[in-house]
């Protein structure tokens, strides 16, 4: 009774800011790669006895709340059995195999249809995914003011650039900005990362790619205009995570808004991961977590000015050594692709933008946005018909690949038919495997070109 009453003294006084019901999962599978690094310092005698009180108070508060879960389950069982009769016979009527969870997944996927509008970029500049790296060591085309490594999650095959310190992190091969571009990048926070620990920046800037984007006053000395968007997976209310956009004119700040997402969100196991997509279409520019816009801003960016510089930042040191920021598979790409012109004018439109799992014919959600801007053509040219072609790179074996490219370009099809009502009748597939690239297979980008779905006007 009496660890009861000390951990609600703790809640009540705001000494406890964070409560997680769940065990730690993602950061206990990193910690032995964060203890090998030398981010690592012992705590002082007065952190750790802190860490003892709290640690006692952690237990009381999740005794209580384990037991308020289980009553809250108890009534949602007894709710679910109450509604169970008349839910099964709405569920057979729309399909025998179809239950309650696959019925709101298809709701949450139309409704996420319906919204998205990104449309990755047509030509494939830079593909990042640190694989020419080695795990433990700082990316070899990077530069840095602060200090990070190469690991793999989960004893996984991809590779990870982990960023725990303060610092600034620069890809020294991007040195230019087209005025149409996509950026795209997966993004994953350590489990319960904590809500004072600092935000992650994206920079886009004017100015050199050199080490004065390094110093401590590199965006006032150097007069740079662009924008900073940063993401952060724990807002104070405990429910999602925080965005912020902020634009810069010739050094000084002209434009900031912050805006909250569910997407992205370290208390739950499966919101840690998140896809970033940054679009810019000349001086406007749209920011997209998962399928969720939460940035739409028109003058974010100068006409008259050349943007050189894509940079990272972690701010601060981190409130917990664990705390833990992974970024993977960059891609910026040339933008904005007009589908309308190429496709009915041209008889001819292709992408790189159309993604699928690993080896699979399984459609990546950010894909959606192209497939939908396909679907609008069709519709306002109900008596165009077309063939959509698949094609892969030549990793793997010849026939596996042919055999995958006809699955996919079938899926896109389907995803045509199924979520956006186009006639299957108006439409023919093919596969070409790798047989027809449109860029050698020998770096990261080229495979991505050839990548691609193409839809040819019959």
């Amino acid at each position: 009774m009496k660890k009861n009453i000390f951990t609600l003294i703790i809640i009540q006084s705001g000494l406890f800011p964070v409560i997680s019901q769940d065990k730690p999962t993602f950061g206990d599978k990193v910690k032995d790669q964060a203890k090998s690094s030398s981010e690592n310092r012992s705590l002082n005698e007065v952190d750790k006895a802190v860490n003892k009180v709290f640690d006692k108070a952690e237990e009381g508060v999740i005794n209580v709340f384990k037991k308020k879960d289980k009553k809250k389950k108890d009534e949602q069982n007894n709710d679910n059995n109450n509604n169970s009769n008349s839910n099964s016979n709405t569920a057979n009527s729309d399909n025998n195999s179809t239950t309650n969870n696959s019925a709101t997944f298809k709701d949450k996927k139309n409704s996420y249809i319906s919204k998205f509008d990104f449309v990755p970029g047509e030509k494939v500049l830079v593909v990042e995914n640190f694989m020419q790296d080695n795990i433990g060591d700082f990316p070899d085309k990077w530069n840095t003011n602060g200090s990070g490594e190469v690991v793999n999650i989960n004893g996984g095959q991809d590779h990870w650039l982990m960023l725990g310190k303060k610092g600034r992190y620069i890809p020294e091969y991007i040195n230019d900005l087209p005025e149409n571009f996509t950026y795209e990048f997966d993004l994953i926070c350590s489990d319960n990362y904590n809500f004072y620990s600092p935000y992650i920046d994206v920079y886009f800037l004017t100015g050199k790619n050199d080490n004065s984007a390094l110093s401590g006053w590199f965006m006032t000395d150097g007069k740079r205009s662009g924008i900073k968007v940063s993401f952060h997976p724990h807002n104070a209310a405990n429910k999602g995570g925080t965005i912020k956009i902020e634009t810069f004119e010739n050094g000084s700040s002209v434009i900031r808004n912050e805006v909250t997402t569910e997407q992205f969100n370290s208390l739950i196991n499966d919101k840690t991961k998140v896809h970033i997509a940054i679009w810019r279409q000349k001086n406007r520019v749209r920011v997209y977590v998962n399928e969720d816009k939460v940035a739409d801003l028109p003058r974010a960016f100068a006409s008259d000015k050349k943007y050189t510089l894509n940079m990272f930042e972690i701010w601060s040191d981190m409130y917990k050594q664990e705390d833990k920021y992974f970024i993977s598979n960059i891609k910026l790409a040339i933008g904005a692709p007009d589908t309308r012109n190429k496709l009915i004018t041209e008889g001819k439109f292709v992408t790189t933008g159309i993604l699928f799992d690993v080896n699979s014919d399984k459609i990546k959600p950010e894909s959606y946005g192209v497939i939908k801007e396909i679907a609008t053509v069709l519709k306002e040219n109900p008596d165009v018909k077309i063939k959509i072609i698949g094609h892969t790179d030549s990793d793997g074996d010849d026939k596996l690949n042919l055999e995958l490219s006809k699955k996919r370009s079938l899926s896109v099809k389907n995803a045509l038919n199924k979520d956006f009502g186009i006639d299957a009748s108006r439409m023919e597939t093919d596969g070409k495997g790798e047989s027809e690239p449109a860029a050698p297979n020998d770096t990261p980008a080229n495979k991505a070109q050839n990548r691609r779905v193409e839809f040819i006007k019959m």
